[in-house]
């Protein structure tokens, strides 16, 4: 039962269910099982407002957005949600291809080891998804 005085069971639903349909039902429900104390809060809060309020607003769409994550998790170079991610990407509908020129385009704005780290990290999501 949370604990958090600020939780909201709606948004928290509404933020499980998008959650679940971008990152894919056993990553999302993984995460919450193996949340402990200390990271039970970590996993509310996000899944609320990340996923409950940013994600659900009309201003853009899941192909929009996800672009926009992978851009800003490639320049802030965060290999591991980057990965989940490419994953949520690919769910979303963005090609491989489409991958490619954002790395690229890292390229140009974040630099080259940024870009090479993103090259790498969504290498490994298409072998693993055999695209």
């Amino acid at each position: 039962m949370p604990q958090d005085p600020f939780f909201n069971q709606t948004l928290f639903d509404k933020g499980l269910e998008v959650r679940k349909e971008v990152l894919g039902k056993d990553y999302v429900e993984s995460s919450l099982a193996k949340a402990d104390d200390f990271m039970q809060a970590f996993q509310e809060f996000t899944t609320q407002y990340c996923w409950g309020i940013i994600w659900n607003r009309p201003g853009l769409d899941r192909r929009t957005r996800s672009f926009l994550n992978l851009a800003m998790l490639i320049a802030l170079n965060r290999p591991n949600e980057l990965k989940l991610h490419i994953g949520g990407a690919l769910n979303n509908g963005i090609t491989k291809e489409e991958i490619k020129e954002v790395c690229l385009q890292a390229f140009i704005y974040c630099g080259v080891p940024a870009s090479l780290d993103a090259f790498k990290v969504a290498q490994q999501v298409f072998a693993e998804r055999g695209i």
